[in-house]
């Protein structure tokens, strides 16, 4: 069986901060309204003592070839779904339980990712001593669909190693005004991967939040994979040609009282990182982008401590 690297279990186990003085301490500033922006993960946690259940879903592409009228502009169709769960243990960590539908088009399906993010550093108002917020983010995915018999495929699992990925993001975000911008340097690691592809590699990623008016913000998130140029002309090559995008999100931010509604744009199929980082193949110049949203309730599950 091939080397699991359990990144969530290790970092559980570091030590977190120091309990923080309460005499006259600077509020933490809220650079983003949710966990999320569109495929990025913020530095924003879940309050403690809470349970948030959030159900996002990715429709089919808006235009193109499997788009337009004929699909009701990729309403007829869904590419993935995903079902979490995510608690606020405490002021600097959330855990999630989430379940994730996988693409048709993808080989690896049904997956099950469990994920923690530690929040090591809050904004303050009115301190340098804190001028940004900083968030790891990891998950651990276990891919349970059937396996292959046909070798070199995705799913040609030999052992369980080989169904599972992680992913580990730092998250370093900061407002400026009214507006947010952040950073999301990721590694994703794959326990198997076809023979020319590449099993680990590097990704920057990054997120914008842009007031329109009281009510309204403008979301955009990128993700660019530093895939080796060997790896992106073998599957060029390929009897069936594979060509890989950028991921990029465009949303409107709606803010409804204490509810937050996004209306996302996308070109990823996918919505785990482990899957949507490495393999977008749909393209916004070919119009292969697609509506996504999630629908969150949050209900409280213990009492905060004071």
């Amino acid at each position: 069986m091939k080397r699991i690297v359990l990144i969530p279990l290790l970092i559980a186990a570091m030590p977190v901060f120091a309990q923080e003085k309460k005499d006259k301490e600077p509020a933490s500033v809220e650079i983003f309204n949710s966990q999320k922006a569109i495929n990025a993960n913020t530095t924003e946690l879940v309050a403690p003592g809470k349970m948030e259940f959030k159900i996002t879903h990715n429709f089919g592409d808006f235009a193109g070839k499997f788009g337009g009228v004929k699909n009701f502009f990729g309403l007829d169709q869904a590419t993935d779904v995903r079902f979490a769960f995510e608690f606020g243990l405490s002021k600097h960590i959330d855990v999630t339980v989430a379940r994730a539908r996988g693409t048709d088009a993808g080989r690896q399906q049904r997956q099950f990712e469990f994920g923690l993010k530690w929040k090591m550093m809050d904004q303050k108002e009115n301190d340098p001593s804190h001028p940004i917020a900083v968030s790891l983010f990891t998950n651990f995915v276990i891919a349970s669909n059937t396996a292959s018999t046909t070798p070199n495929l995705d799913n040609s699992y030999q052992d369980f190693g080989d169904r599972t990925s992680e992913t580990v993001q730092l998250i370093i975000a900061r407002k400026f005004g009214k507006v947010s911008f952040q950073l999301n340097p990721t590694i994703v690691n794959r326990g198997y991967a076809v023979s020319y592809d590449q099993e680990t590699f590097f990704a920057m990623g990054g997120a914008l939040r842009l007031p329109l008016s009281n009510r309204f913000n403008l979301i955009v998130d990128y993700f660019h994979p530093f895939s080796r140029q060997s790896v992106k002309d073998s599957f060029a090559v390929r009897p069936t040609p594979v060509h890989f995008y950028d991921p990029l999100g465009v949303g409107l931010e709606i803010l409804t009282g204490r509810h937050v509604f996004h209306l996302n744009f996308t070109n990823a199929t996918e919505i785990l990182e482990n899957r949507f980082i490495p393999r977008t193949t749909t393209s916004w110049g070919k119009g292969q982008f697609r509506w996504g949203f999630t629908v969150s309730r949050q209900f409280n599950i213990a009492k905060p401590k004071k």
